[in-house]
């Protein structure tokens, strides 16, 4: 493993580790799903760079269209969630509460 392929997975790997264990604040688990998205994007731009193929060239933009509406999707519910909670705090967000 080379170390820019070691570079980017430990990223991949701290943004997942992130999301699953400091997960109080939605805002937190936010930036950490687009810390795994970015991550994702330059590994994938490398990738088709290596590959010297123009068939892959799309996939990168692809992603990161794709990031952008999560980022939008997300930062939404968090504006929503705020305004009606008070607070972006996952421990207040209950399903079973109405």
């Amino acid at each position: 493993m080379t170390p820019v392929h070691f570079a980017f997975s430990s990223a991949f790997i701290l943004g997942l580790t992130g999301l699953a264990f400091h997960r109080t604040h939605l805002l937190s688990a936010l930036l950490c799903l687009e810390g795994m998205m970015l991550s994702l994007f330059i590994a994938l731009s490398l990738w088709t760079l290596q590959l010297d193929s123009t068939s892959f060239s799309a996939a990168p933009m692809l992603l990161l269209a794709f990031s952008a509406c999560e980022a939008s999707a997300g930062l939404a519910l968090l504006v929503a969630t705020a305004r009606t909670h008070g607070t972006d705090r996952l421990q207040n967000l209950n399903l079973l509460q109405c």
